[in-house]
């Protein structure tokens, strides 16, 4: 506590403020749907391309599977970070600040402020499979269509959470945290949008050896590998994927292998 006094001897106290920090271990419980925004859909928001014909759109297929399998994943370009696959820090720390919207004696606004993510991308351990799904349009008619993205059925990760201290105390971030696991969630059809129940995940300790298979076994090279070779995650998506394999073969249709 500093003590300073004013011009008419007034004490002011200002209380002494620093930084915590706290290092965790997080295993996802449910699979993890990446959903990043693709280059050619940024690309179409900043310069949008005039509407094709019929006879132009009859010419191309109107999803390109394999490039939106690969785009919809957020992916680290340096050549020495230890994953393909990355996620923003910031849904962490949103998954984080939203659960104290559920849990007594926290508030959002406060914990947005006084709460960090370390880094800018967290590095996500895991095999990707290819997942393919119906979902409804934006538009007014709720048009059906079919999504193609990234799924990782099992993942981990490490997190790095500093807070501001003495204002949070270390039991209120670990308590939190583990609460946006359970409440939250990150990535696609988290439980946090209410309709699905993905992106789930929990704090472990040093000695869980289902972390330290995910680390060991999911890093850079093999999801280099399994980018480069996707792996249909259900029946539905193998089925699709095959006739779609077919079709656009069939109607010669240039797409990404």
């Amino acid at each position: 506590m500093t003590v300073r006094k004013t011009q008419d001897s007034t004490e002011i106290s200002i209380m002494e403020i620093s930084r915590g920090q706290i290092q965790f271990k997080i295993l996802g419980i449910t699979p993890m749907i990446c959903h990043a925004m693709s280059a050619k859909v940024m690309q179409e928001l900043l310069l949008p391309a005039a509407k094709k014909n019929a006879a132009e759109k009859a010419s191309n297929a109107k999803h390109n599977v394999m490039t939106e399998f690969r785009d919809s994943m957020y992916k680290a370009r340096e050549a020495d970070a230890p994953t393909r696959i990355v996620m923003p820090a910031v849904n962490f720390k949103q998954a984080l600040c939203c659960a104290a919207i559920d849990i007594p004696g926290a508030a959002r606004t406060q914990m947005s402020r006084l709460t960090f993510v370390e880094n800018d991308y967290i590095p996500i351990y895991g095999i990707p499979h290819l997942l393919m799904s119906v979902v409804r349009n934006s538009d007014i008619k709720r048009t059906p269509d079919v999504r193609t993205r990234a799924i990782l059925p099992r993942w981990a990760c490490y997190l790095t959470v500093t807070y501001t201290r003495p204002l949070i105390k270390e039991p209120a971030i670990v308590n939190l945290l583990a609460a946006a696991g359970i409440t939250q969630g990150i990535g696609d059809w988290r439980v946090q949008k209410g309709s699905g129940t993905y992106g789930q995940f929990e704090l472990v300790g040093d000695d869980n050896l289902n972390f330290e298979h995910i680390v060991a076994t999911g890093g850079r090279a093999a999801q280099d590998d399994a980018i480069a070779n996707p792996v249909p995650y259900d029946s539905e998506t193998e089925q699709l994927l095959s006739w779609y394999q077919v079709e656009t073969k069939r109607r010669g249709f240039k797409v990404a292998a």
